[in-house]
């Protein structure tokens, strides 16, 4: 008897809630907007890869990767381009029934020079975000 694949998960941007940002900015969106549409659109293809494996199936191949130290419990979608390495930040969230189940969800990103280590200000904005998501779970509607 074969075993039924796995749901795909959800994919979620987080929003920020007005009490934090009167704007409500989505800062996953926001780093989007800033890349080369090429590598916009290979880190919507791996995430989206990651959805369908689901993620505690998916070999990353260097373009998933779980964080480690300070940023244990975060994930990253890693992509090339443009001269700069990309770094996309999430969150899993599984059976998560507020977020419609199992789900992804995007926090923000970070672009840098190749072989540079990233500023520590941005893993603490991450971090923030990452907090915020959790106390508040608002998320792009």
């Amino acid at each position: 008897m074969a075993s039924r694949p796995a749901e795909p998960w959800r994919i979620h941007f987080f929003r920020r809630h007005p009490d934090d940002d009167p704007r409500e900015t989505v800062p996953a969106l926001d780093f989007f907007e800033q890349l080369p549409s090429k590598v916009a659109a290979e880190i919507h293809a791996v995430l989206n890869a990651v959805a369908e494996a689901p993620p505690p199936s998916f070999s990353g191949g260097g373009k998933w990767e779980a964080m480690h130290g300070d940023m244990a419990g975060h994930y990253e979608v890693r992509v090339q381009g443009g001269g700069k390495n990309h770094r996309l930040f999430c969150l899993l969230e599984r059976d998560a029934d507020d977020l419609g189940g199992s789900s992804i969800v995007c926090l923000g990103g970070l672009s840098k020079a190749p072989r540079s280590a990233a500023d520590p200000r941005e893993y603490k904005l991450i971090k923030r975000y990452a907090a915020e998501f959790r106390r508040r779970r608002t998320v792009l509607s």
